[in-house]
């Protein structure tokens, strides 16, 4: 008995030494690939932007907009092709960047500017790799909250009183993964309080909203848009690969078997709450660079609309240079 549990030790430890070899060279060729990719996309950036167009207007959610009219594989407002996206992704980088920290200057002179984006979206829509590859250029100045189910203590208020309490604050570019609109999707579709409840609910979220901006938040709403062949796709991939399986929920699976009840849920949120002042862009995401490229376009936008200004010194800058040479 001893000498077989030796035998299959050896056995064991070969294989896992196979593996491993084998792991480092795939790891290898994918970073190879990927230095490869980077390159390409250096190459392209100055050209890669002119393929932007006017991606706001070209996403925007306007009377008589039909969510199943939408092509989820489309990239409105941007004639390139995957590499050009990724490359004009990357080349706008550094203005969001500026344009973040200059946001987070004013507020230290007493600006009251902020900037909100909310994305909802369908489980695997991508929402997690807006925040990776978008909203991570500058994190100083950025609040980010995700909403799950709500808590004994959030249930105890109005819906939307843990919503007030993760806006950001001045300077600060607040992101919601989900948010108050899911009181009008699952608990629509799930039936979790009577539609008398909340049917008044979109009426309530205009007014929400209405005092938000009122107060100086900029509001940005982003539906990422896919297929259900995509999503099942994704979450398949999920499966066949052993570091995305902490992605994997098995509840989504159920969730599918919803798929036509929630757009009819989200159709409703987009005729009832894409206002003026706050409108809706349904992004299509079956293409992932080209969902990141659109709501980093969509930040831009609506950061270059603030007219930010570095704010000036309230002291005598030449004095103090003087006073610091001397030091």
């Amino acid at each position: 008995m001893g000498k077989g549990a030796k035998g299959k030790g050896k056995k064991s430890g070969k294989s896992s030494g196979k593996e491993g070899r084998i792991s480092s060279k795939k790891a290898a060729k994918e970073l190879e690939a990927q230095v490869a990719e980077d390159e390409v996309i250096a190459a392209h950036e100055e050209a890669a932007v002119e393929e932007i167009k006017d991606v706001a207007n070209a996403l925007k959610v306007g009377k008589g907009f039909v969510l199943a009219d939408v092509d989820t594989s489309g990239t409105p407002g941007f004639t390139g092709d995957k590499i050009a996206g990724k490359a004009a992704l990357k080349a706008c980088e550094a203005e969001l960047s500026d344009l973040l920290e200059r946001l987070f200057a004013a507020s230290t002179a007493g600006s009251r500017q902020s900037l909100l984006l909310v994305v909802q979206g369908m489980d695997t829509s991508g929402k997690g790799g807006i925040m990776r590859h978008v909203i991570s250029v500058n994190p100083q100045g950025v609040k980010a909250t995700g909403f799950k189910a709500p808590t004994k203590e959030e249930l105890a208020h109005d819906f939307l009183w843990r919503i007030d309490k993760a806006l950001p604050g001045a300077g600060q570019l607040g992101v919601f993964d989900r948010s108050h609109y899911e009181d009008v999707l699952v608990v629509r579709v799930h039936e979790l309080v009577p539609e008398a409840v909340w049917s008044k609910r979109y009426a309530q979220i205009n007014a929400f909203e209405r005092r938000v901006i009122a107060a100086g938040t900029t509001v940005i709403k982003v539906m990422t848009h896919i297929s259900k062949d995509e999503q099942k796709a994704r979450l398949m991939e999920r499966l066949d690969r052993p570091d995305k399986h902490y992605k994997y929920n098995p509840g989504d699976v159920d969730e599918r078997s919803h798929w036509g009840a929630y757009m009819e849920a989200y159709q409703a949120v987009l005729d009832k709450t894409s206002t003026v002042g706050a409108p809706w862009h349904v992004v299509p995401s079956d293409r992932k660079w080209y969902a990141r490229l659109a709501v980093q376009q969509l930040i831009l936008e609506a950061l270059r609309g603030m007219n930010l200004q570095w704010p000036p010194a309230d002291f005598d800058v030449e004095a103090e240079k003087k006073r610091l040479s001397a030091s």
